[in-house]
């Protein structure tokens, strides 16, 4: 092993240096606003009769991935990498999601024939 000292220089505007302060506290109330809405829709449209839940599910799953978006890209530092490794974690997302989807369709289709028969 060597006896020099091993200096670790790191780069200016590295994704640790992008994360102001200033941009935390943006990134949270944007997260707490959404969060607001969801409980504004669950615990006071949806119960009084002014939205359906078939419109209320959609706008959950809507707010839910937005927000996922929001914490993967500043708190998980996703927005300040390279877009390949971008494009490596949300790809697989993507095609999963698909999965789901077609996934929940066919079921319904089992389910209906069990129904039928």
């Amino acid at each position: 092993m060597s006896s020099e000292p091993t200096e670790v220089h790191h780069a200016e505007g590295e994704h640790g240096e992008t994360m102001t302060r200033k941009r935390i506290w943006k990134v949270f109330f944007i997260l707490l606003g959404i969060t607001c809405v969801e409980f504004f829709i669950a615990l006071f449209l949806v119960p009084n009769h002014h939205m359906d839940i078939k419109y209320a599910n959609p706008a959950y799953i809507i707010l839910t991935l937005v927000k996922a978006f929001y914490i993967v890209a500043f708190f998980m530092h996703l927005k300040f990498e390279k877009i390949g490794l971008v494009y490596a974690i949300l790809v697989p997302i993507l095609f999963i999601i698909g999965l789901i989807l077609v996934l929940t369709n066919e079921s319904h289709h089992w389910i209906h024939l069990r129904i039928g028969a």
